[in-house]
């Protein structure tokens, strides 16, 4: 065998013996017992996959650890949905490469690969997912409005205490009535709904909250307002590539395009509502 093929079905190995540890990591902290089910199925499979390799490569490699903690550490903080999405981009490579080979017993894994993928996609749903859109509802809102809110202040108040103040206060008094709106919006959709409305408004207080948190504090340690503006615009586009990864993984939608459209969106606020402090300064004298 070439000393090249040769060293791709060992890498191929490490895959699926790394794999099938990481799946069955993920099973003994699924407690649905038919997802549960399908992990341990799959990690099987990716055994017998290793063991098929290994007729032809002639060796036993280890799996990669730091692989499989890091799926296993995703799946702890973020929810096994987004661990299963991040591995479902794996299993489409592998079914990609292995239709590469020219050796009938490994070209057959491409078509295993195919049905791991869509016993994966149909495989978890999970009460955080259910919430998603209430998450998104607080912190779509809170950016958009809170970026802008913050960004009046500056010019309109000039005090870095007086700003983190009153936007405390404003986004407190946001984050409830957000919270109110969506537990009554909620409850109205009654059976149509497989959300509870407390739950609901819960997720969508809370986004709404640790958002305004975030970008309040450069107000509370940064004496310089400007300086305070440019690190709260920077935690903003921070907390939206963040979330909009996790939502891209989770939901199998394009991150750059909703990274994109929600940053324009808070961005533009921001900008609008920075003039709009600027010219009440101007016009009234309040802060000069």
């Amino acid at each position: 065998m070439d000393e090249s093929v040769k060293k791709q079905i060992i890498d191929a190995q490490v895959n699926e013996t790394t794999e099938g540890m990481i799946y069955r990591k993920l099973a003994s902290l699924e407690k649905d017992p038919a997802n549960k089910a399908v992990l341990e199925q799959i990690a099987s499979e990716e055994d017998k996959h290793y063991k098929i390799l290994q007729n032809f490569s002639g060796v036993s490699p280890k799996p990669n650890l730091s692989k499989v903690y890091w799926y296993v550490f995703c799946a702890r903080t973020f929810g096994l949905t987004f661990a299963i999405k991040l591995m479902e981009s794996g299993e489409k490579s592998a079914s990609y490469k292995y239709g590469m080979y020219d050796i009938p017993e490994i070209k057959a894994f491409a078509q295993e690969e195919e049905i791991h993928e869509q016993r994966l996609i149909a495989l978890i749903n999970e009460e955080r997912l259910s919430y998603m859109g209430s998450v998104v509802l607080g912190l779509n809102d809170a950016l958009v409005e809170f970026t802008g809110a913050l960004a009046g202040f500056t010019l309109a108040l000039g005090d870095h205490r007086l700003i983190a103040l009153t936007g405390s206060i404003t986004g407190i008094a946001a984050a409830l009535s957000m919270a109110s709106s969506e537990y009554l919006s909620t409850k109205s959709e009654g059976g149509d709904s497989d959300k509870h409305p407390i739950k609901a408004s819960v997720y969508t207080g809370v986004a709404y909250i640790i958002t305004v948190i975030a970008l309040v504090s450069p107000f509370i340690f940064c004496s310089n307002v400007i300086i305070s503006l440019v690190i709260m615009l920077l935690a903003a586009l921070f907390i939206i590539a963040i979330f909009n990864f996790y939502y891209s993984v989770a939901k199998g939608e394009s991150f750059k395009k909703r990274f994109l459209e929600m940053a324009i969106l808070s961005f533009s606020v921001a900008g609008v509502s920075f003039l709009i402090g600027y010219l009440l300064k101007l016009f009234t004298g309040i802060g000069t």
